[in-house]
């Protein structure tokens, strides 16, 4: 979760951060920098700084279980891009990396409002190749980018759009010819990431947005799953991983990545919860309402004292528990886990 003493906006739940920590905190660290796109799962305080943006998690009671950071020796992930360039950038502050990533932020700059969008953060990724290209000669900064990890975890954010009750969406696309538009949108996204030096790769990929407390709560009498919205980000995830088989090392030279299966294990913990020791996949920890996710995790509302028995944190969001599980399965995973390797391997990788 994110912690407030830091401003870690909006989860610090990410499937790589915490395995980043651990490689920096090594004798000799394993990447010399991490780039961070994409929405809350990932935003760790750009959103603070945007004065309208209502998608921010800096206050209570979000960071109660945060210690990714303490408890693996090292201050905390890459700094968000705009403390940056509020403060003015120098060597020092992006030599480790940068977070670009925005809560509520979308493929589309359409799902974005509030946000910044892929294409902006890409934008806000150029002005840092660009200061570090200027500091440390253009040779130094492509070899920097080159060895660090990449990891963008973007998506959700336009497949739930698709189903909100007021979406021209499914007036304007049927399901397939939404998921072409994304498909088409990030392979101009990646390939700019690409040309500004990116080779080492980590997709997080879309869990299973129909499981989550507020679909749950506002589209089913029972509390199931919404099976529509669920299948949309199985063929979306689907549709990612043949983006970079497809445009991958082949057509852009140098390039290697990893894929994370995020859909099929947040979908194993929800289906099979005693193999994974959780008792509740339904209801939010934190929140009000019907499944504790009709009002979300603000602080007047109260949150679960056994947070470890549960899958989701807010009405979205995972648990610090799920995070690091997470974290481990696509840092050391198997193949159904992360692939065509997994993020050690891909660091490894010559």
């Amino acid at each position: 979760m994110a912690s407030t003493a830091a401003l870690m906006c909006v989860l610090v739940v990410s499937v790589i951060l915490s395995s980043y920590i651990e490689m920096i905190n090594a004798a000799e660290p394993l990447v010399p920098a991490l780039f961070v796109f994409g929405d809350s799962l990932v935003d760790v305080g750009n959103n603070n700084h945007i004065r309208l943006s209502l998608d921010k998690a800096n206050f209570p009671h979000n960071g109660v279980d945060y210690e990714g950071a303490l408890k693996l020796g090292f201050a905390g992930s890459p700094p968000p891009f705009l403390s940056l360039s509020a403060q003015g950038m120098n060597i020092s502050s992006i030599l480790s990396g940068v977070n670009f990533a925005s809560g509520g932020a979308g493929i589309l700059d359409e799902n974005s409002s509030g946000s910044i969008s892929l294409n902006k953060q890409i934008e806000n990724y150029a002005t840092v190749y660009g200061n570090l290209a200027a500091q440390l000669g253009s040779e130094k900064a492509a070899m920097l980018v080159s060895k660090s990890l990449i990891l963008i975890v973007i998506g959700s954010n336009d497949l739930l759009n698709y189903f909100k009750s007021k979406s021209q969406l499914p007036f304007k696309y049927t399901t397939q010819q939404y998921i072409d538009l994304l498909i088409s949108t990030l392979t101009a996204q990646f390939q700019r990431i690409y040309n500004l030096g990116a080779r080492r790769v980590v997709l997080g990929g879309v869990g299973a947005i129909g499981c989550s407390p507020s679909q749950r709560s506002q589209k089913s009498q029972t509390g199931d799953c919404i099976d529509v919205e669920n299948d949309l980000a199985v063929n979306f995830n689907a549709a990612t991983k043949s983006l970079l088989e497809n445009v991958g090392p082949a057509n852009l030279p140098g390039l290697k990545y990893a894929v994370c299966n995020t859909y099929g294990l947040i979908s194993n913990y929800i289906h099979n919860p005693t193999l994974y020791g959780f008792k509740d996949v339904k209801d939010a920890c934190c929140g009000a309402g019907n499944l504790n996710a009709r009002i979300p995790c603000i602080p007047v509302v109260r949150y679960c004292s056994n947070r470890t028995d549960y899958v989701f944190w807010d009405l979205y969001h995972p648990t610090q528990i799920v995070s690091q599980m997470l974290t481990d399965a696509f840092f050391d995973g198997s193949a159904n886990e992360i692939s065509p390797i997994n993020v050690r391997q891909l660091i490894a990788a010559t």
